[in-house]
């Protein structure tokens, strides 16, 4: 008995494998937890209430409303500019009601009042020229074209987005590296296991050749 016990002992390489391949485990296993708390629900309640549609733009134009935002000029230093208010009027293929479009869903609960919100900088006309330029590209480029768009009725019913916030690929991402970290861990488990028991088995075999 005492020489099986001993026969069975793990070496200091193969104790510090198992240590990691458990910590691979506990790792994936609290990252699973932690995406799925802080991304998934999120990601499923937009995807739950929301949908998507073709949109057309009606209208482009800028408020004489500015809004303020926050530049930041080094590592201890911040300032505020203001930006002029774009509004992109659109139709969607799912209501004849004009909708007010959004980049995404940080856009629209930053400034709902506003399509675009501009990279801040220290120069409010430099702000003013990147919203025209933004305007300039809905009349111009876009025009009457249609193209896709998403609402969700959790937020604002009326109004649409360019972009999901959470799409298939931050789905797949809370699923992917927390699995693929919690398998590693087993992986290393089973193959330092299954490596020690074919050792003790050939040091038994080796014995009895002896005898």
């Amino acid at each position: 008995m005492a020489r099986s016990r001993a026969a069975y002992e793990y070496t200091e390489a193969e104790d510090k494998s198992m240590r990691l391949g458990f910590l691979l485990i506990a790792a994936g296993l609290l990252s699973l937890l932690g995406l799925g708390c802080c991304w998934l629900r999120p990601a499923l309640q937009e995807r739950g209430g929301g949908g998507s549609a073709n949109c057309t733009v009606l209208a482009v134009r800028q408020l004489g409303e500015r809004f303020a935002c926050t530049f930041s000029c080094g590592a201890a230093c911040r300032g505020t500019a203001r930006y002029p208010c774009l509004q992109v009027l659109v139709r969607t293929s799912r209501s004849s009601a004009p909708a007010l479009l959004h980049e995404d869903e940080r856009q629209l609960r930053t400034n709902p009042k506003c399509s675009y919100i501009p990279p801040c900088a220290r120069d409010d006309q430099e702000n003013s020229e990147n919203v025209t330029y933004k305007q300039k590209y809905w009349k111009e480029k876009v025009g009457s074209q249609p193209f896709t768009c998403y609402f969700n009725q959790h937020l604002r019913p009326d109004d649409v987005m360019l972009k999901r916030t959470h799409d298939e690929t931050v789905l797949l991402h809370c699923f992917l590296w927390p699995v693929v970290t919690f398998l590693v861990g087993v992986l290393i488990v089973v193959l330092t296991i299954c490596a020690k028991s074919l050792a003790v088995k050939a040091e038994a075999i080796q014995k009895k050749k002896h005898l």
